[in-house]
C-alpha cells in the first residue's frame, strides 16, 4: 500500500511512503506549495519515463545488447488536459556499440513498457472512500 501524509498543518508537502522508501509531493510556490519535492503531475510523467528506462534495460541484458546507458526525457503539454488530451514526448537517448538494429529494437521495447501500455490501453477505474483516521501515538 501506498500512504500519502501531510507532513506540517501549515504546508503542502506530503510524504509518500512505498514500502521502505519515502518521497516528498509538494506544489510549486506559484501554486501554493513550497517546492519541497515533485508535484503529482511530475511524479504521473516520471513514472512513464522510469519504466521505459527500466523496461529497456532489462530486454537489453535478456537479449546480451551492449547497453551503456540510458536517458529518458519526459516532455509535457498539459495544455488542452482540461479538455481529456494530456501529451507526453519520451526522448530517449540510448549509449553503447549498439547496431541501428539493436537501437531500433530498444526504442520499439520502451513503447511497450508497461506504464505506457497503463496510460494509453487500459481503463483505470478509482474508488475514492472515507475511513477514520488512525490515532498518532
Amino acid at each position: 500500500m501506498i500512504v500519502v501524509e501531510r507532513i506540517a498543518p501549515d504546508g503542502m508537502a506530503h510524504r509518500i511512503t512505498i514500502g521502505a522508501h519515502e518521497l516528498i509531493t509538494d506544489l510549486a510556490a506559484a501554486d501554493g506549495g513550497a517546492d519541497e519535492g515533485p508535484d503529482p503531475h511530475d511524479l504521473y510523467d516520471a513514472a512513464l519515463g522510469a519504466c521505459k528506462a527500466l523496461t529497456m534495460l532489462w530486454y537489453a541484458q535478456r537479449k546480451g545488447i551492449p547497453l551503456e546507458g540510458i536517458r529518458v526525457g519526459i516532455a509535457r503539454d498539459a495544455s488542452e488536459e482540461r479538455e481529456g488530451i494530456y501529451r507526453l514526448t519520451a526522448r530517449i537517448a540510448i549509449e553503447g556499440d549498439l547496431s541501428a538494429e539493436e537501437r531500433g529494437k530498444l526504442v520499439e521495447v520502451a513503447g511497450k513498457c508497461p506504464i505506457h501500455k497503463l496510460m494509453t490501453q487500459v481503463e483505470t477505474r478509482i474508488e475514492t472512500v472515507a475511513v477514520d483516521p488512525v490515532p498518532q501515538s
